[in-house]
């Protein structure tokens, strides 16, 4: 294992992570419906379409993470587990992802949130990056968090990295696919709740 693999935090050692010798950088890698915190000294990834992930941090406490989720939100079930297929819905995978980064110290009134994704990308079905965005404002509103930046809508997938000690966030709009891989990955996903991302990655922003 490479020097710069420390340990995650525990409850997240099923996320995959892998060198990026690009980036000189160890990267945590969040497939929809995860979500990831961390207080290393490393990135975090994920490709989101319709998708939203909110990136969200305590940067005094050296501490943020990231959620990825493809539907607003999932009435009349127990909250229970982190780990079921309960994070693939907003409203639990954005209280998951607040709760572990306050457990791993940081503090609710310096907490920062970057928000990601909501493209218009599954041409056959409804805008469900619509409806993610409008639940995500709603959400953020209602419990009063601290939005620093966002980049949302649109009609292409997004790919971001995600730095959790200093709250970087470097997003690639794919925009010129050579395919519709994300696209069907998503309505797979909707289907069964398996995906796989591939995309031609062009301009890179600075949020």
């Amino acid at each position: 294992m490479h020097a710069q693999f420390r340990p995650v935090i525990p409850g997240f050692e099923h996320i995959k992570r892998y060198w990026d010798a690009g980036r000189t950088s160890v990267v945590a890698k969040i497939l929809p419906g995860e979500f990831y915190v961390s207080k290393n000294d490393e990135l975090i990834s994920t490709v989101l379409g319709s998708c939203i992930a909110a990136c969200i941090y305590d940067e005094k406490a050296g501490i943020g993470g990231i959620n990825h989720f493809m539907l607003p939100v999932k009435k009349g079930i127990e909250l229970n587990s982190a780990h079921s297929l309960s994070c693939r819905y907003g409203n639990w995978a954005m209280e998951y992802l607040i709760n572990e980064v306050l457990k791993g110290g940081g503090s609710r009134k310096n907490l920062k949130i970057k928000l990601f994704g909501g493209g218009k990308i599954i041409s056959a079905m409804t805008d469900i990056g619509l409806g993610n965005i409008s639940f995500v404002n709603a959400y953020i509103q209602e419990e009063a968090l601290n939005v620093v930046a966002q980049d949302m809508g649109g009609p292409w997938p997004r790919k971001i990295f995600f730095h959790p000690h200093t709250g970087k966030v470097h997003v690639k709009k794919l925009k010129n696919l050579h395919n519709n891989t994300i696209e069907k990955r998503e309505v797979r996903y909707l289907q069964n709740l398996k995906q796989q991302d591939k995309a031609t990655e062009t301009n890179i922003e600075l949020f």
